[in-house]
Formats: structure tokens, sequence, C-alpha cells
């Protein structure tokens, strides 16, 4: 009797080979950005400016959010970076992004002029100096990156890979 079953190793294909290394690409990415996000929004005031210019919370909601904001945006850079928690890395960040974007889409519906305040800054601007639709073309961008992550967390280099913590 025969046996049916192919014990022989298959190759992998090639989406198998090029996964994990979009998701390094996409991992780091996000991190890089996040990382960029934070670091501009300091001192504490420029990021609690550009969260008071949205019009969407009391003021001192608006100042709680302004001053963790950047602090949430680099713990979950560094998860990024590390690898660690990666599929929630990624989902949290693919939200975060979402919701970014959400808030954009309500100034640019309720006739503000302001910058988004993403990489520092913020605040009220000239009507002409709005960018909403780039901002919010990049932030789809970013969020696809987080999706993607949190879809297919296998990357080299993470420390979810060392610990054994894929599923």
């Amino acid at each position: 009797m025969t046996d049916t079953l192919d014990d022989t190793p298959k190759a992998p294909t090639r989406w198998e080979t090029i996964q994990p290394w979009i998701s390094l690409a996409c991992r780091l990415g996000l991190a890089a950005v996040l990382i960029t996000a934070a670091v501009t929004k300091y001192p504490p005031a420029l990021s609690i400016q550009a969260v008071e210019a949205y019009d969407l919370f009391p003021t001192e909601v608006a100042r709680l959010i302004g001053y963790t904001l950047p602090l949430f945006e680099l713990a979950l850079a560094l998860l990024l970076l590390l690898g660690l928690a990666t599929r929630y890395s990624g989902a949290v960040g693919a939200i975060l992004m979402v919701l970014f974007i959400a808030g954009i889409v309500s100034a640019m519906a309720r006739g503000l002029s302001i910058d988004c305040g993403c990489f520092g800054g913020g605040g009220q601007v000239d009507p002409e100096e709005t960018s909403y639709g780039v901002s919010i073309a990049r932030d789809v961008a970013f969020a696809a990156m987080g999706a993607f992550v949190a879809i297919w967390p296998r990357s080299p280099f993470a420390l979810d890979r060392v610990l054994g913590l894929y599923r």
C-alpha cells in the first residue's frame, strides 16, 4: 500500500517569501512616522494648540490629549520598532490614523482653516494654506500600513518572532 501523503517540503510561494519583508517595511515605516510626529509635537504647548484648534473637545480634555498624544505615539512606535505585540500595535496604529482622518474631515466639513498639527505646528492658518486632501491621503496610506501589519504581523527582526508569540 502506498502512502498518498507527500512529506516532501514545499518551496515557499512568492507571497510567503515577500510578505515578511513588506510587513517589516510597513512596521518600521509606521514607527518612523510616529516618532517624527511625536518629536515634532514638543514642547507640549504645540500639541495642545493643535488639538484645541479642532474645536472638538472641552479645553481640559484637549489639553490632556495634547499632553498625552506624543507619549502615546512614542510608545506605539517603540512597540513597532521592537516588533513586540506586532499585530495589536499595527491595529492600534491603523485605528489612530483613522481617528486622525476623522478629525481632519470634521475640520474640513466645519469650514475650519487649521493646520492638521500632524507633525508639529497646528492652529489657525490662512484658508489657502490648508492641505486637508494631502493630509487625508497621507493618513490613509499610514492606516493601510498599520492594517497590513495587523493582518500579516510576521516579519524579520521582531521580538514576537524571538519570543514565539506569533499565532
